[in-house]
Parts: structure tokens; C-alpha cells; sequence
């Protein structure tokens, strides 16, 4: 099954605790995920910034409620007890407990509103809207805000790089490489990425800052997909200058033929696509800059530990 909404893993929760005993965060994990039948791949899923796992986070914020709402005592971080009003409810087994159903427990209310994320009159949002942020952790909420800030970033970057002149083009190549690490100083690399002929070759760049090994480019601003054949054609031109790396761009996109033919030739050919090329560029700051940037705390439990 899929993993659970936070809000679906509250009712389940409650049930744990209701053997009175005090359980660490590492239990609660455990004993739920087995609850919903967590497959491996799905208890190790990560959050799109890739800082912690999908199931512990909608766990810890399952939790978090519980205890904002009183249901749940926190001796200290990272271990919960219930509560005299949480073994009432869980008496009941209410088969799901969301946060409408916790705006019960005054002290839930107070806790939304002190974070502002009490939905105000005037402001309501639509249907959909509205249940993506009930069942969305804060951290899933940025994650999803963010993958579409970058989907849309990346598809700007693209129109624009479709649009520019061959000439530019090269440039945007031999920018990226070297902010890659690749090809020593940018004049360094200016020089090695000189055409090489008509033998299929665009340019070649140093691997390393000391040229100890070098891989062939071929850029290609096209918006036709690149078939199997200019790939064979690119091998071809490696076999004829005795190279093993090559890295082949296009702004457009591979078929399967090419991607197959690419995967078992003997030399080492890397396939940039449109889309990997715009992420290779926001990544490393080609053609983008930064406008916002957020930063993330917690609590220091080692500092409020101290005996």
C-alpha cells in the first residue's frame, strides 16, 4: 500500500499507546510501518530534499499533533506517553483522527493559531487545495512547492536555450563543463573545446585540471530527437581518435534505440538530455540565480538535555 497521510497514521498511534508505556520515535516507526504493511522501499522513501525518510517524517508529525492536542505527553524529545484525555479517545477508536477532529482540544487550537496555519475566514482555499494541506506535513508542503518551482524553472531555462544561437550554445557547454570541474580554467577550456574538424567531434575538454585524460563532446541544439544514428556516429568519431569517453548534449531528447546503442558499446558514452541539461545548469548556477532562500531549524535536544 502506499505510505499513509500523516493524519491516516494518528488513529493507529493512538491505539500503540494505549498500553500506557512510554515508547521512543525508533518504536513508534517500527510498530506502525508494520501495522500498514510498509514494504522496504517504501520505509526508506525520502522527502524530495533528500534530508530524511517520507515515513518517519509523516510519523514524527502524527505524533507532534497528538501531543499539541494533549493526547500525547513528550517527557522529553523523541519519547511520548499518553495522556489521561488520550487514553479516553483511544477508548473510543475513532478510525481517523485528522486535525479537524483535534480542533476538539483547545489547546490544538491555540497551537494552529500561535502558527498561523488556522484557516482564516476570507482566505478559504478550494477542495483540493484545502485536503493537500491537511494531509501534508510541513516538510512534504515545502517539498511539493519546491518540486514545482523547480519543474517550472527548468522548462524557462529550456525554452531559452532552444532559442539561442549555436555560437552561445558552445559557450553554455564549456561554462557548465568547467563549473562541473571539468576542462582546468575557463580559458583552459575555451582552448580545448575548439572544433575538431568535420570527424563528429564538437570539442574536447580535459577530465581533469591536469589533462590526464579527456572526454569528446558533441552538442547538438536540436529539437528533433536523436536517433541511433548520430550516436553511432559519435562512437564512430571516438573509435577514430582511440578515446573511451564521450558525453553527448542535445536540448531535445533520446529514443530507446540510441539509449540501448549507448549502454553497450565499449566506450563510455553519457547521454544529456534537454531536461538533464537545464537541471545540470540550475544546479550549477548557469543562466539562474538565487532569489529566496530558506533556512530550516530544530531543536538543539542535546542543548536542553543538559543535567
Amino acid at each position: 500500500m502506499p505510505i499513509p497521510e500523516f493524519n491516516e497514521i494518528k488513529a493507529p498511534a493512538m491505539q500503540f499507546f494505549a498500553d500506557g508505556k512510554p515508547h521512543k520515535v525508533s518504536e513508534i516507526y517500527d510498530a506502525l510501518a508494520k501495522y500498514f504493511n510498509l514494504t522496504e522501499e517504501e520505509r526508506n522513501e525520502v522527502l524530495p530534499s533528500g534530508t530524511q525518510r517520507r515515513w518517519h517524517n509523516r510519523a514524527n508529525w502524527a505524533c507532534y499533533d497528538l501531543f499539541r492536542a494533549g493526547l500525547l505527553d513528550r517527557p522529553k524529545r523523541g519519547l511520548y506517553i499518553i495522556t489521561e484525555s488520550g487514553k479516553k479517545v483511544a477508548e473510543q477508536k475513532p478510525k481517523i483522527i485528522d486535525r479537524d477532529f483535534l480542533m476538539q482540544f483547545p489547546q490544538f487550537v491555540e497551537f494552529l493559531q500561535a502558527t498561523g496555519t488556522k484557516k482564516t475566514t476570507g482566505k478559504a482555499l478550494d477542495q483540493e487545495s484545502e485536503s493537500t494541506v491537511k494531509n501534508k506535513t510541513p516538510e512534504e508542503l515545502i517539498g511539493t512547492a519546491y518540486e514545482q518551482l523547480h519543474a517550472a524553472l527548468r522548462k524557462e531555462v529550456l525554452d531559452l536555450v532552444k532559442k539561442m544561437d549555436p555560437f552561445r550554445f558552445e559557450h553554455l557547454v564549456i561554462d557548465l563543463l568547467v563549473e562541473m570541474g571539468y576542462g582546468g580554467s575557463r580559458e583552459e577550456a575555451a582552448h580545448v573545446t575548439k572544433a575538431s574538424g568535420d570527424e563528429g567531434i564538437d570539442g574536447v575538454i580535459n577530465e581533469d585540471r591536469l589533462g590526464l585524460d579527456v572526454i569528446y563532446v558533441q552538442a547538438k541544439r536540436w529539437q528533433d530527437t536523436v536517433g541511433r544514428k548520430e550516436i553511432q556516429s559519435f562512437v564512430g568519431a571516438l573509435a577514430g581518435k582511440k578515446a573511451q569517453k564521450g558525453v553527448f548534449i542535445t536540448t531535445s531528447g533520446f529514443t530507446d534505440t540510441a539509449i540501448e546503442y549507448a549502454k553497450d558499446v565499449q566506450q563510455k558514452v553519457i547521454l544529456i538530455n534537454g531536461e538533464r541539461l537545464a537541471d545540470l545548469m540550475i544546479k550549477h548556477d548557469i543562466g539562474v540565480a538565487k532569489s529566496h532562500s530558506y533556512e530550516i531549524k530544530h531543536v538543539d535536544s542535546d542543548y536542553f538535555d543538559q543535567d
